[in-house]
C-alpha cells in the first residue's frame, strides 16, 4: 500500500474536545431533560446509565478502535470487509442528508439572536402585525399552553409565523423564507471557514465553539436555580417513579437516546480518530466522552427544568403542563419563559448563543466526517482539500435551501424523524460483525495490542460479541416502528439502500463460485491496516511473530485475559 500522508491532531486534548462537540448538542437540551421526566424522572437513570456502560461506552470505543488504527474514515474502515464497505457509503448519505437540515436549524438561533436585540422582545406580546386573534398573552390565571385549537401564544406566533412563514403541510412547500436563506448563508460561510484546513483549524476553533457553551450552561444553571418556582420543576425532573422501569418502552428509549447521542454509526467518532496518533491510548477519551455527554445531558434538565419550573409558578399550573421537547421547547417555551425574567434580552441573547455553538460544533464533525471518507477513497484530491471541502459545502448548501422554505420545517421534521433510524443500528451491526465476527477476535486482539501496548481486556469482547448485537437489534425494530407513510420509509432506506447495491456489486465483480466470492470479500483487503509505512511493517512483524510464537489455543487465553 502507498503511504499516504495523514493529518494529526496538534494534541489530544483537540480530539477530546472535538469528539465531545460532536456527542453533545442541541439534543442534549431539548430531548433528554424530557425524555427523562416523561419516563420516571430519577428512575430512568438507572436504565440511561445502565445502557450507556453496556452499550454506548463499548460502540465509542469500537469505533474510535478502528478509525484509529486504520487512520481511515467511515468508507475506508470497511477495508476490514470490503463486502460491507457500501455501509460506508450509507454513512456518507446519511450525513448529506442530515447537515443539510441540520444547517437550516441552525438558522433559527441566528435570527432568535438578532430579534433579542428588539425592545422589547417581539414575542413578548400580541400586538404585532403578524399575530392572529387567536393569540393570548400569558398571565398569572392564563394556562401556558404553546398552541390548542382555539388560543396560541405570542411565542409561538412569533416563531411558526414571523420567523418560519409556516405553510399549512408538508405538501405546499411555498417560496423561500428569505431570513432563513440569509442565515443559512451565515452558517455555512461559518463552517468553511472553520474546517477549510481540516483538523488544523477545527482543533483550535473546538477550544471556543466547545467550552463556551458550559459557561454559558453554567450562567442559565445560576440564574435559573435562583428564580422562584425553580425547586418545583427540578423535583418534578429527578422525583423517581420507579413503577415506570415495569415499562419495557422506559428501557427502550433510554438505549435509543444514548445510541443516537452519543452518535455511533454516524462516522463522526470513525473520522475524528482516525487523526489521532497511532500508539495513543483511546480507551480513556473513549470512557471520558460518553460519560460527559451523559453528565451535561443531566446537568441540561436542571437548567431547563428550573426554569420551567418558574414559568409553572408564574403561569399557575403543573409543571407537566409547560414541559415540551424538541423545537418546540427551545424556540416557543424558553422564549416564552425567558419575558418572564429581569433583563429578558441578556438571557435570549446568552440561551441562544449556547444553542448556536452547541450545534455548530455537529455540524463541523459531520461535514469532516463527508469529507474524510471522499479522501479516503480518493487520495488524489488531498492536494486539493480546501477547493473539495469548498465545493462540498456549497453542494450541500444548495441542498438545504429546500428546508428555507416555508414548507421547509415540514421537510426537517420528516427528515429528522426518519433519517437515522434504520441506517445508524444497521451501520454499527456491520461494524461489530466485521471486527469481531468476520476478521475475528484473535486478530482483533493482536491489532489493541501492537496499537497501545495494551492487551484488549475479555470484558469489551464478551459486550462486542453477545450483548451489544441484541441490543442492536432491540433499537433497530423500536426505531423502526416510529417510520410512518412512504415518505418516511423513503427517507429512512435511502442510506441503507448504498449496502446491498454495494456488496451485489462487489460479489459480481469477483470470480469464482459465488459461497467463495462472498467468504473471499469478508476478508480484509490489501488496504487495511496502519497507514504509514514505518509503523505498517512493524504491524506485519508483530503479527507473524505472535502467530508463530503463540498456538492458537493459547493465544485465545491471552485475548481473553483480564
Amino acid at each position: 500500500m502507498a503511504e499516504v500522508s495523514h493529518e494529526r491532531w496538534a494534541n489530544q486534548l483537540e480530539y477530546l474536545l472535538s469528539c465531545l462537540g460532536y456527542a453533545v448538542g442541541i439534543g442534549n437540551i431539548w430531548r433528554f431533560p424530557y425524555l427523562c421526566y416523561k419516563n420516571g424522572g430519577g428512575a430512568f437513570l438507572i436504565p440511561y446509565f445502565l445502557t450507556l456502560f453496556v452499550c454506548g461506552i463499548p460502540l465509542v470505543y469500537l469505533e474510535t478502535t478502528l478509525g484509529q488504527f486504520s487512520s481511515a474514515g467511515c468508507i475506508s474502515i470497511f477495508n476490514i470487509n470490503p463486502l460491507f464497505k457500501g455501509a460506508g457509503y450509507a454513512v456518507v448519505v446519511l450525513n448529506i442528508i442530515a447537515v443539510t437540515y441540520f444547517a437550516a436549524i441552525m438558522s433559527y438561533p441566528l435570527l432568535y439572536i438578532y430579534h433579542s436585540f428588539s425592545l422589547p422582545l417581539p414575542w413578548q406580546s400580541c400586538g404585532n402585525s403578524w399575530n392572529t386573534e387567536k393569540c393570548t398573552e400569558i398571565t398569572g390565571n392564563s394556562t401556558f399552553i404553546a398552541s390548542t385549537g382555539s388560543l396560541t401564544t405570542p411565542e409561538d406566533e412569533f416563531f411558526h409565523i414571523r420567523l418560519l412563514q409556516m405553510s399549512s403541510s408538508i405538501n405546499e412547500i411555498g417560496g423561500i423564507v428569505w431570513p432563513i436563506f440569509f442565515c443559512n448563508v451565515i452558517c455555512w460561510i461559518l463552517v468553511y471557514l472553520c474546517i477549510c484546513n481540516g483538523v488544523k483549524s477545527v482543533g483550535k476553533i473546538v477550544y471556543f465553539t466547545v467550552l463556551f457553551p458550559y459557561v454559558v450552561l453554567f450562567a442559565l444553571f445560576i440564574r435559573g436555580v435562583t428564580l422562584p418556582g425553580a425547586a418545583q420543576g427540578i423535583l418534578y425532573f429527578i422525583l423517581p417513579d420507579w413503577s415506570q422501569l415495569k415499562n419495557a418502552k422506559v428501557w427502550a428509549d433510554a438505549a435509543t437516546q444514548i445510541f443516537y447521542s452519543l452518535g455511533p454509526g454516524w462516522g463522526g467518532l470513525v473520522s475524528m480518530a482516525s487523526f489521532n496518533k497511532f500508539h495513543y491510548n483511546n480507551l480513556r477519551s473513549s470512557i471520558i466522552i460518553p460519560i460527559v455527554n451523559s453528565g451535561t445531558s443531566i446537568w441540561a434538565g436542571f437548567v431547563v427544568f428550573s426554569v420551567l419550573g418558574f414559568a409553572a409558578e408564574r403561569a399557575g399550573v403543573p409543571v407537566g403542563q409547560v414541559a415540551t421537547a424538541g423545537p418546540g421547547l427551545a424556540f416557543v417555551t424558553y422564549p416564552a419563559v425567558v419575558t418572564l425574567m429581569p433583563a429578558p434580552n441578556f438571557w435570549a441573547i446568552t440561551f441562544f448563543v449556547m444553542l448556536f455553538f452547541l450545534g455548530i460544533d455537529t455540524m463541523f464533525v459531520t461535514i469532516e466526517a463527508v469529507i474524510a471518507g471522499l479522501l479516503d477513497e480518493f487520495p488524489k484530491l488531498r492536494m486539493r482539500r480546501k477547493l473539495l471541502t469548498l465545493m462540498t459545502c456549497l453542494v450541500l448548501f444548495c441542498i438545504s435551501i429546500i428546508c428555507n422554505t416555508k414548507g421547509g420545517f415540514h421537510i426537517i421534521g420528516l427528515l429528522d424523524s426518519h433519517v437515522a433510524i434504520a441506517c445508524v443500528p444497521i451501520v454499527c451491526a456491520m461494524e461489530l460483525i466485521a471486527a469481531v465476527y468476520t476478521y475475528g477476535q484473535n486478530k482483533l486482539s493482536i491489532d489493541v495490542l501492537f496499537m497501545t501496548g495494551r492487551p484488549l481486556r475479555r470484558f469489551w469482547l464478551l459486550l462486542w460479541r453477545y450483548i451489544l448485537p441484541v441490543v442492536l437489534l432491540v433499537i433497530t425494530v423500536y426505531s423502526l416502528r416510529e417510520a410512518s407513510g412512504l415518505a418516511g420509509w423513503c427517507v429512512a432506506l435511502a442510506s441503507v439502500i448504498c449496502i446491498p447495491i454495494h456488496a451485489l456489486r462487489t460479489i459480481y465483480m469477483s470470480r469464482g463460485p459465488i459461497f467463495d466470492r462472498i467468504r473471499e470479500n469478508c476478508r480484509p483487503n490489501a488496504e487495511w491496516g496502519p497507514s504509514e509505512s514505518d509503523i505498517r511493517q512493524r504491524w506485519n512483524s508483530f503479527r507473524d511473530k505472535k502467530r508463530r510464537s503463540v498456538p492458537l489455543a493459547i493465544m485465545n487465553n491471552e485475548a481473553y485475559n483480564l
